[in-house]
């Protein structure tokens, strides 16, 4: 049967198979490699075969020592051709291979030749390689030439100096700061890209330096700065004395809010634009400074290219939180952009006028949104769900017509983070605005008929259980709740039953209705709904084999849950059956360690109850249980995370310590897990004293004894600091554990009455950057990148120094920053020269922070990273960096 004919440029699944390189190997490629060493050079040839190997490189593939040793002595005969495009790729080539420091003599001598070369093309290229590859020794030699390049009226070969220097400055600060005269002059060159590069080295010459920076910005602009790209580097220069010096905009003299101000009248579009978002990002702007930089916005909105009106709505859209009534006045503009033909536009408009209409207008843009959400994925449909929940908590009588759309979408196809916002969202406004409780609790009984999601299904009937018998008709729920019991998998028909019983304790009329259900249900093929099923039923039946009272009932039924389920499984094994009936008053309420015989297993450390906070969430829960059952904790606020167990004794040792760190924002509790291993002794009043002479900038507020500590009992005592708000402040704590030991009669278990008071030594503990950063990782690092934009996005380089091997470095910041590796990027290929790691996690404070690492050998054995962070603050993204710099 004939196939049907499709065109070429149709066809774009297949695009892959017209690359020129598609099917490579390297083991082939460096067969090729040969060529370099024909007596006769055929330069097309070898030009072809540098490009396949740049290609290896770049897509990952990484060569042996010997197999790089050969490549480059073969690359260097190159240099004996005159071939222009070939001697371009020579250069690319000898800076990928990155030689070790005896193979660079090789071709050292070559490149200094060329550096010195009448052809503009060679000085450049080699003055980037030399750079590239050079120690410090040989830089001194070259020191010379790399000045005289950087005022080099070619601006090819200057700017081709100047971006070494900027690599420089990292590994030889010294020698490059000996520059700044010649990179002050370089500042004034007439060529665009020239003075770019210049405004940037010289910039971060003077970096450390806070008086200089302001000198240098007073100096540029008073207007001796042409170049574009120079000026939008100035304004961000500009932008960040202003925000250092802490100066009032609204007062007294302001020469560089001037400054901005002037350059919204460029004849740049990107100057313009740079202006107007370092206004708007201003502390403490007022309206009347706002709004030129609103109006040059508004112009770009209605511009023909689209990313002038992406970057405009965009600002918008974040100039909108703060200052909504200064966004107002482009909201006819913005609603012409809800068509547009790219989607990432028109999500920003629509958000932003969620954020800023007005009550009228609510019906007009629920109609325009309706017929924009099928074209946008899954991730700007979050965006507006999330802008539309706000937008109802700001208009609550419209909460009607922003339920149902929220009703309708929830219909529509989507992924689980997508139907899990708008369920969120439901569930916020049904508790905001109690209007919106009973058409809310309609919809999310609607949609849990059809939900494909056994999490979302579970927490809604869970919800629907606390706010449903609250409403003034509970039995129009109860048939929505009982067909999960008949269609829904074991797990949602076991919540459908405890929703089931939570009506009929709390409606005195359903009671009879719910336990004939409940009845029913003692039938299911599910051990789990089965139990469930008879329990409530007992409970509810009144007969007293559970309890006995109306307030007994609902206390089971909707109170907390304040025993730690491993203490309540370890009574449960240790129960004897006997005529006394189990009684779960005898269970401790405080979280217990780890048994002693996982101790001494081998290869095995104890954990306590401490697993870090990346854990089951289970775990997390019972440390804030446990935590808020404690008076003096309660009011530390929310619990931000627990870290994993840090051993403060050796295995096999009298006593066996380790601590638990939970951070509050405002304070650190250190949990100390004790266990008394010697079966003659009997340990009171047990306490760890810590000293904080290390640890300057925290107050001890607390500390909490452990009564008494039997043979192989584990418990706990507690230590509580204050600390500066929001801050990672870090420190080191000397430990000692501090008791009254008793002698025990092995024969009767019983303690002497008297006991002699005594100290155990412990481990230093130290509470690190890592302690402040929450392990969350992401399903698509790529989205989750651009999303956050590059506003807050802070880059830098560093020299981490002679390593063992690439993996090693990469392993050493994943353990200092404390974050989630994504993607499975924290595994490094064997014999790798680069590699790049991706990381997320939240900081201390809720903020969301994305990190990408990239790594590279400089050397034989040093390693350079460079590190991009983005985060929703831009201090957080110094923070991370001001991590990396004193780790």
């Amino acid at each position: 049967m004939a196939q049907p004919l499709v065109k070429k440029d149709d066809d774009h699944d297949d695009e892959a198979e017209y690359s020129p390189f598609l099917g490579i190997e390297k083991g082939a490629v460096l067969q090729e490699a040969r060529v370099f060493n024909d007596p006769q050079l055929d330069a097309r040839r070898c030009s072809q075969v540098i490009t396949k190997l740049l290609y290896l490189l770049n897509q990952g593939d990484t060569f042996t020592k010997v197999e790089a040793t050969e490549v480059f002595f073969a690359v260097t005969k190159l240099f004996q051709s005159r071939d222009l495009g070939l001697r371009r790729m020579v250069y690319l080539i000898i800076k990928e291979l990155s030689p070790s420091s005896d193979e660079v003599i090789i071709v050292t001598s070559s490149l200094m030749k060329d550096m010195n070369s009448k052809i503009d093309m060679y000085r450049a290229n080699a003055i980037r390689v030399l750079c590239r590859i050079t120690d410090g020794t040989l830089l001194t030699q070259i020191e010379r030439y790399l000045k005289q390049a950087i005022v080099d009226k070619n601006p090819v070969v200057a700017s081709a100096a100047l971006v070494s220097g900027i690599h420089l400055l990292q590994t030889n600060p010294e020698i490059v700061k000996r520059w700044s005269n010649e990179v002050q002059e370089a500042v004034q060159s007439r060529s665009p890209l020239v003075q770019f590069h210049a405004l940037a080295l010289l910039h971060q010459i003077r970096q450390n330096d806070r008086l200089a920076v302001s000198k240098l910005v007073t100096s540029l602009t008073r207007g001796t700065v042409r170049s574009p790209l120079a000026q939008c580097l100035l304004i961000r220069y500009t932008s960040q004395v202003i925000r250092e010096s802490g100066n009032n905009t609204q007062s007294g003299d302001r020469p560089f809010y001037d400054y901005l101000e002037g350059c919204l009248r460029h004849k740049s579009e990107m100057v313009i634009f740079e202006a107007a978002r370092a206004i708007t990002e201003l502390n403490g702007v007022t309206s009347r400074e706002l709004t030129p930089a609103i109006t040059v916005l508004q112009l770009f909105l209605s511009s023909s290219k689209p990313v002038l009106r992406f970057a405009a709505v965009r600002t918008l859209n974040k100039v909108a939180m703060k200052h909504s009534m200064a966004v107002t006045n482009c909201n006819i503009d913005m609603e012409s952009l809800i068509s547009d033909q790219n989607r990432s536009i028109a999500t920003l408009a629509i958000t932003t006028l969620l954020k800023t209409g007005n009550e009228s207008s609510v019906d007009r843009l629920m109609k325009q949104i309706t017929n924009f959400m099928s074209d946008i994925a899954d991730e700007f449909k979050i965006v507006v769900v999330e802008a539309i929940r706000s937008l109802c908590l700001k208009f609550p009588l419209k909460y009607r017509s922003l339920m149902n759309f929220l009703s309708n979408i929830l219909r529509e196809e989507g992924g689980f983070d997508y139907k899990k916002a708008i369920v969120d969202s439901i569930v916020i406004l049904i508790r905001d605005i109690p209007d919106a409780k009973e058409s809310g609790l309609l919809h999310l009984c609607e949609f849990i008929e059809d939900c494909e999601f056994t999490y979302l299904s579970t927490q809604i009937l869970h919800f629907l259980g606390v706010e449903g018998p609250k409403t003034s008709d509970p039995s129009k729920y109860i048939r929505y709740i009982y067909n999960r019991v008949h269609l829904e998998n074991a797990t949602v028909r076991a919540s459908a039953v405890s929703t089931l019983a939570k009506f009929g304790a709390a409606v005195d009329e359903l009671k009879p209705r719910i336990f004939v259900l409940l009845r029913r249900c003692v039938f299911d093929s599910d051990d789990e709904v089965r139990d469930r099923a008879t329990l409530y039923q007992n409970t509810l039946g009144g007969d007293g084999s559970v309890v006995e009272t109306d307030k007994d009932v609902k206390d089971f039924l909707f109170g907390s849950f304040d025993i730690p389920l491993v203490n309540l499984e370890t009574s449960l094994k240790n129960y004897v059956p006997s005529e006394e009936p189990f009684d779960i008053n005898s269970v401790p309420r405080e979280v217990k360690s780890a048994p002693l015989a996982e101790k001494k297993a081998p290869g095995k450390k104890p954990t306590g109850l401490g697993v870090s906070s990346s854990g089951p969430p289970s775990t997390a829960d019972s440390y804030e249980r446990m935590l808020l059952s404690i008076p003096e904790f309660a009011n530390f606020g929310k619990l931000f995370k627990s870290s994993a167990p840090v051993e403060l004794t050796e295995a096999e040792t009298e006593y066996a310590v380790n601590v638990v760190k939970h951070v509050y924002d405002k304070h650190i509790v250190f949990q100390y897990n004790c266990t008394n291993t010697i079966p003659e002794q009997l340990l009171e009043n047990v306490i760890v004293i810590v000293d904080a002479s290390e640890a300057e900038e925290f107050s001890e507020v607390f500390s909490k004894p452990l009564r008494s500590l039997p043979y192989d009992s584990p418990g706990q005592t507690f230590v509580a600091f204050e600390k500066p708000e929001g801050l990672a402040t870090v420190g080191k704590f000397a430990n000692i554990l501090r008791f009254i030991v008793k002698e025990v009669d092995p024969s009767t278990g019983e303690a002497e009455e008297d006991g002699v008071e005594d100290e155990y030594q412990l481990e230093d503990l130290e509470v690190v950057a890592a302690d402040y950063i929450l392990k969350v990782g992401v399903s698509n690092f790529r989205n989750a990148w651009e999303s956050m934009g590059a506003d807050c996005e802070r880059v830098d380089e560093y020299g981490l120094g002679p390593r063992e091997s690439l993996a090693e470095a990469v392993n050493a910041v994943i353990t200092l920053l404390g974050m989630q590796p994504c993607e499975g990027t924290e595994v490094v290929p064997p014999n790798s020269r680069s590699h790049t790691c991706l990381l997320s996690g939240v900081y201390i404070g809720n903020i969301k922070v994305l990190v990408r690492l990239s790594f590279g050998l400089d050397g034989p054995k040093d390693v350079a990273m460079k590190l991009a962070v983005r985060s929703e603050d831009e201090t957080v993204s110094d923070a991370i960096h001001e991590i990396v710099a004193c780790g």
